[in-house]
This record gives C-alpha cells, sequence and structure tokens, in this order.
C-alpha cells in the first residue's frame, strides 16, 4: 500500500512505515533488528515474492511479475520496500564444504555476563564464525563456526576464544554429517499465530 492521498489509507501507511521503520533498526555489524512481537509488514503477495527468491535468489523483476501476474514495477517496489525494511536480504551464500571447509561445530560458550556484549562481538568478528547467538541454558551464547581441518578448530579454540577476555568455559559439538541445510522456510500467517 503506497497511497499518498489524505484518510484512512494514508493513515493505515504511515502507521505500517512507521512500524517498518522499527523493524529496519540495525544492530553495529549491520543486522537488522526485530522488535518484539510479531509485526507483519507484508502481505500475501509479498510471500509470494520472498518464496519465488528464496527458490531462485537470481530471478528478475520481470520474470517474478511474469510468474505473478503483475506488472514489473509493481514487484520492483515490493521488493525495495522487503529491503528497506529489512524483511528480506539477498545475498550470495558460497557452500562451505565446496570451498573446503569440511568441518562444522556447534560451540556452546559461557562467559561472564558483565561483559557479555564484549564477548560477542569479538566473536561475530572472526572468519570461522558462521552464526553467534545469545541463549539460554547452560551457554550464554552458541556458535556454529567452520573449519578447514580439526588443527584449525582446535586453533580457533585455544588461541582465539580462549584468549578474549571473560570467556569461562566452552563446549564443542562436531557435526558429522549435515541432514538439511537451507534458507528455505515458510513465513507464517498472521492467522497461523493466533
Amino acid at each position: 500500500m503506497s497511497r499518498s492521498s489524505t484518510g484512512k489509507g494514508a493513515t493505515r501507511t504511515r502507521r505500517r512505515g512507521a512500524e517498518n521503520g522499527a523493524r529496519a533498526a540495525r544492530s553495529p555489524e549491520g543486522i537488522p533488528t526485530v522488535s518484539s512481537g510479531p509485526v507483519f509488514p507484508y502481505d500475501r503477495l509479498d510471500r509470494q515474492i520472498i518464496a519465488l527468491l528464496q527458490h531462485d535468489g537470481r530471478m528478475s523483476n520481470s520474470a517474478i511479475a511474469r510468474e505473478l501476474g503483475l506488472a514489473e514495477a509493481t514487484v520492483r517496489r515490493r521488493i525495495g520496500r522487503l529491503l528497506d525494511s529489512g524483511t528480506l536480504r539477498v545475498v550470495a551464500v558460497p557452500s562451505p564444504y565446496t570451498v573446503g571447509l569440511t568441518l562444522s561445530a556447534i560451540i556452546g560458550v559461557s562467559c561472564e555476563l558483565a561483559r557479555l556484549d564484549e564477548v560477542a562481538q569479538t566473536i561475530s568478528g572472526f572468519i570461522e564464525t558462521r552464526y553467534l547467538g545469545y541463549s539460554t541454558g547452560s551457554f550464554d551464547l552458541m556458535i556454529e563456526a567452520f573449519f578447514y581441518s580439526h588443527q584449525h578448530l582446535l586453533d580457533f579454540l585455544t588461541k582465539k576464544i580462549a584468549a578474549i577476555d571473560g570467556v569461562t568455559g566452552t563446549e564443542t559439538a562436531i557435526i558429522l554429517k549435515v541432514a538439511k541445510f537451507s534458507f528455505e522456510w515458510e513465513l507464517p500467517l498472521e492467522d497461523q499465530l493466533a
């Protein structure tokens, strides 16, 4: 919805824009941060566009428009809005295994809570770190990382992680075989969350 007139539609557009602004806030690393609670700045058509891009991230706007029976300008405008709001990111992701990173590990990190953000920022800067999340339970942070060898993993743990002030312990699980590796997941409909 992109009405610029006054009235009910314009109010709804401004309100939706404010929600998008809240969702588009970014962390220091440039990663979009999400407000608490579900916000749905997209509709069924946006979900269809996202689904097509999940299947083929290189699909052109005109091909998406043909597939959905829309004007190319409509698709371009909607993709631009999804990108600007932080709802959608289009990136190239190389397969770790094809570039020699054949060892994957999940690492739980315990640390002094007063230094949690500092520890997380340091770990997120390591090239081996693919994913880092704050967690509840036995560990304060969870990392997914890729390595060339067992020695590479050992060096990461003993020379990088152990050298961070505030880290009090780690536990590492090596992934023996990946059964599913996918970025495709279906967006929930509003009525499915009720």
